[in-house]
């Protein structure tokens, strides 16, 4: 009897640690059952003689219940209120709706090793971006189906600090299958994205303007966007081994001239026309990503956008901060494509952004594996290219635009307001009543040294092109529907974040 009970046990045991092990792995991803915020309470008020309002900046609190914003008083009438709830009173640090980055690879799943959800997230909330959006590629596989936005969310679900949304991937492959562009809408991308040049990734090729006018006339159905990254290949001047040198930045912006941007955009406006009240793609909507050339691709947007074409614009902090002029040879951390230009188009760009041309800022963050970007040969032709950046546009942007007079009010423009209505997240972006209680609270004033002593979250800080500067605007806090997930260095215990389905 004795040795039937020992071989029962023995027989039993395998599948008790199989069910333990699946309780942990499931239940540990409830919420209910994790530490989600480094505050104990979820009802509480945020006090602040600066939060940024669409009505203007304000002294007063907020008021935050169950992840939403309840309510919003001005200091006359907040010094006399009799308060029994929480209140936690930042003084002159600035409260603003969280950074909503709408273009961000965190190569989630299959090139984890270059960034990833974990990673990625930390950093985003380390930096006040509480929501972002991630690219259909440079994960593995792409994300062009409805079953590899399954493998993306899968991958998300239990990883994430901050919300997390998905792009879906317009391909030749699926172009023309409406069924399958449908399938990957329904199951829950907020747009599609295409390249009109080569991607770099093997599993996302390039489309033309007649994939293009094919994903617009779906789009329109479901009103969401589709965002193109606006480069075409032209005859590019002749790169000679024998006389230019890889390890010169001016070589590489020779094979990628702004006439790139400028044949796409010149292209991409002849299906725009179709999104006019009207037209055959009407209630569809075009983004131009990572806008660099601010010559004749600026001109042509203005006409498009005087014309009724339903189009925006994004820039990025690294073509507002830094000019091709002083990028040191072989430092390959400053490739990207469309490449970083002159100084004089910098300048320019910050006038569109600042004339309303531009409509918001993205960080296109785009890390890789250190080893892609070749530092020991600093060979700016062969690197992988891609800015770094997650975790430093907030103070990038406030740090660089302060000499052309930005405002705080701007800054929730750019990088909250206008990308949560591109994205259609219409309970993000501002701080009002109703919305998720989404804040990044800072202190502009606060200069710091991004050295290897800053506590950094990215994977790989070493190939970011922003280490070494001196930066203003520190972060003191960051809130997510309401959790506190990251406080003077430190994150929630566990990663809370939402992932964003369109429905």
């Amino acid at each position: 009897m004795e040795l039937k009970k020992w071989k029962l046990l023995t027989l039993l045991l395998p599948l008790v640690a199989y069910l333990l092990l699946f309780l942990i792995k499931n239940f540990s991803k409830q919420p209910s059952l994790r530490v989600c915020s480094l505050l104990p309470h979820d009802h509480y008020w945020i006090a602040s003689k600066r939060i940024v309002t669409p009505q203007g900046i304000i002294s007063g609190a907020v008021e935050v219940n169950g992840g939403l914003i309840k309510s919003l008083i001005k200091e006359e009438y907040w010094q006399g209120r009799v308060r029994t709830e929480q209140v936690i009173d930042y003084g002159e640090a600035v409260v603003m709706p969280g950074l909503v980055d709408v273009h961000a690879h965190l190569d989630d799943p299959g090139r984890t090793e270059w960034e990833g959800f974990p990673s990625g997230t930390r950093a985003a909330a380390a930096g006040g971006v509480t929501t972002l959006v991630d690219m259909p590629l440079n994960s593995f596989p792409s994300t062009v189906s409805e079953e590899t936005l399954k493998l993306k969310i899968e991958a998300a679900e239990g990883n994430i600090f901050v919300d997390v949304g998905f792009w879906g991937g317009l391909v030749p492959e699926n172009a023309f299958n409406t069924s399958a562009l449908k399938g990957l809408l329904n199951a829950g991308v907020l747009g599609l994205k295409s390249f009109m040049c080569p991607s770099g990734i093997n599993d996302f090729p390039m489309t033309n303007t007649t994939h293009i006018k094919e994903g617009l006339s779906v789009l329109a159905e479901y009103k969401r966007p589709l965002l193109v990254h606006a480069e075409i290949e032209q005859e590019p001047k002749e790169v000679k081994d024998e006389v230019d040198d890889a390890r010169s930045y001016s070589t590489y912006l020779k094979t990628r001239p702004a006439s790139w941007e400028q044949a796409a955009i010149r292209e991409l406006l002849t299906v725009t026309k179709d999104t006019r009240a009207g037209g055959n793609s009407e209630g569809a909507h075009l983004h131009i990503v990572h806008l660099s050339d601010s010559g004749d691709s600026l001109d042509l947007i203005k006409e498009a956008k005087r014309s009724g074409d339903s189009l925006t614009v994004e820039t990025c902090p690294h073509y507002l901060a830094f000019s091709s002029e002083e990028i040191p040879d072989g430092d390959t951390r400053f490739k990207c494509s469309p490449p970083i230009r002159s100084a004089a188009n910098k300048e320019k760009l910050w006038e569109a952004l600042m004339d309303g041309y531009i409509d918001m800022l993205s960080s296109d963050h785009s890390p890789s594996a250190p080893e892609l970007k070749l530092f020991d040969r600093g060979d700016f032709l062969r690197a992988w290219g891609g800015i770094s950046s997650l975790q430093f546009v907030l103070p990038v942007t406030w740090s660089f635009g302060r000499k052309h007079g930005i405002t705080l009010e701007q800054l929730a423009l750019w990088w909250s307001a206008k990308p949560s209505k591109l994205a259609g997240q219409d309970l993000k972006g501002a701080i009002t009543i109703g919305n998720h209680a989404d804040f990044v609270v800072w202190q502009p004033e606060v200069e710091f040294q991004l050295t290897d002593d800053h506590p950094i979250y990215l994977k790989h800080p070493s190939i970011s092109a922003y280490m070494g500067s001196k930066l203003s605007g520190k972060v003191l806090g960051t809130f997510v529907r309401g959790n506190l997930v990251f406080a003077e260095g430190n994150h929630a215990p566990a990663a809370c974040g939402s992932p964003i389905l369109a429905r």
